[in-house]
C-alpha cells in the first residue's frame, strides 16, 4: 500500500495504527488493514459495539498536563479532573465493562479489574530478554494492560491483537488518558493470530498468555507464534497446565471451570515437549502456580461470576466439574536463528 494513502479520512485511532505499520515497514500487513479493521469493528458483530464506540468518543478533552506511569503495577495517568468530569469519565468507562485485565488508574478513577494482571507481569518480567528497543506482539492481549507495561519497559513497538471489539474500545479509552506519553509506540488491532500474515518473521518478542487452551489445534497455534517471530526472537507462552510428565495432557469435557471453549491442558513438561517438536530452542519453564482467588475475582468493574464461582465450594482444589483447579505455567523459548 503506498505511503500516499489518504489517512486524513481515517479516525484518529486507525490513523495512528496505519502510520505505525508504515514506520515499521509492515507493508504486506498494511495492505490488509482496511479489511481487518472493517471486519473487527463491524457493528453487526456485537449489539453493544456502537455504545462502546460512543462512550469513548464522549470522553472529555483532557489537560495536556498529566503524569503517565507505564512502568508501575498500576498503569497510572495522574491529571486534574473536577468532580463533574470525573463522574462523567467514570460513567463512560463503566459502559465498557467488564474490565478483565488491569489495574488502571485514570485521572483518579481506580479500575479494579477481574485479574491482577500486575501479579502475572511480576512473575514473567524478570525472565524476559530486556524489552528496550524490541518489537513486541501481544496475542490475545485483552484491554492492553500488558502492552502498556511493555511500552513502559522500553519496547519500540508494542502491538496487541485480540478479536474482541470490547477490548479494542477499552484500549482506546486508556489511550485517551495516556495521550502520546508512550511516543505512539503502543497499538491495538482487533484480529486473531490467524490474521497475522504467514511467515512474517518480524517481532523480537511474542507473548501468548491465556490463549493456547482455547485453541483446538495447539501445535498449529505454536507454529503461528513461531512464524510471527524474527529469527532468534523470544516466545513467552502462558497457559493452563496440569501436573504430570511429558506425556500428560488433559482434554476436558464440554466445560472446564465453567468455560465452554477449553481444549488441551498439558503438563508443563508436555508443553515444553510440544515447543521443542515445533522447532523452538532454549525451552524453559520460568513459573508455575495455581491461580488464586485473590488474583482472579469479581470486582465493581467486573460484576459477573469469577474464579470462586467456578470451583467446587467443598474442595477448592477442584473445578465445579471435578477437574483439577486452574494452574498456570509460563514457558519461554526462542526461534532458532
Amino acid at each position: 500500500m503506498p505511503d500516499t494513502m489518504p489517512q486524513k479520512t481515517l479516525p484518529d485511532d486507525q490513523r495512528a495504527l496505519y502510520q505505525a505499520f508504515l514506520d515499521q515497514g509492515l507493508t504486506e500487513w498494511l495492505a490488509r488493514l482496511p479489511e481487518q479493521l472493517a471486519a473487527g469493528l463491524d457493528r453487526r458483530r456485537h449489539g453493544d459495539l456502537p455504545m462502546w464506540e460512543k462512550a469513548v468518543a464522549k470522553l472529555p478533552e483532557l489537560s495536556a498536563e498529566r503524569e503517565v506511569a507505564l512502568n508501575e503495577d498500576t498503569v497510572r495517568v495522574a491529571l486534574d479532573l473536577d468532580d463533574s468530569r470525573r463522574r462523567q469519565c467514570e460513567n463512560l468507562l463503566k459502559k465498557l465493562a467488564p474490565w478483565r485485565k488491569g489495574p488502571f488508574s485514570l485521572g483518579g478513577i481506580e479500575i479494579d479489574t477481574e485479574w491482577r494482571s500486575d501479579w502475572k507481569w511480576q512473575r514473567v518480567a524478570p525472565h524476559l530478554a530486556p524489552l528496550a528497543g524490541r518489537k513486541v506482539l501481544d496475542v490475545g492481549g485483552g484491554s492492553g494492560y500488558h502492552a502498556w507495561r511493555m511500552a513502559g519497559a522500553g519496547a519500540a513497538f508494542a502491538l496487541v491483537i485480540d478479536p474482541s471489539p470490547r477490548f479494542y474500545w477499552q484500549f482506546q479509552a486508556v489511550r485517551h488518558f495516556v495521550g502520546d506519553a508512550d511516543g505512539g509506540r503502543t497499538h491495538f488491532l482487533p484480529v486473531g493470530i490467524e490474521d497475522v500474515p504467514e511467515n512474517l518473521g518480524f517481532f523480537d518478542t511474542v507473548f501468548s498468555m491465556g490463549v493456547l487452551y482455547h485453541r483446538p489445534s495447539p501445535l498449529a497455534h505454536i507454529q503461528q507464534l513461531k512464524e510471527a517471530l524474527a529469527p532468534g526472537g523470544e516466545l513467552v507462552l502462558e497457559t493452563l497446565v496440569v501436573e504430570g510428565d511429558e506425556q500428560t495432557v488433559m482434554l476436558p469435557g464440554s466445560r472446564y471451570a465453567a468455560m465452554p471453549n477449553v481444549y488441551f491442558l498439558p503438563s508443563s513438561a508436555a508443553l515444553c515437549h510440544w515447543l521443542e517438536r515445533c522447532g523452538f530452542t532454549g525451552v524453559r519453564v520460568v513459573d508455575e502456580a495455581p491461580t488464586t482467588l485473590d488474583e482472579q475475582r469479581s470486582t465493581e468493574w467486573m460484576t459477573y461470576q469469577s474464579l470462586a464461582d467456578f470451583l467446587d465450594p467443598q474442595d477448592r482444589t477442584r473445578t465445579v466439574e471435578g477437574y483439577p483447579a486452574p494452574r498456570r505455567a509460563v514457558v519461554i523459548a526462542n526461534r532458532p536463528h
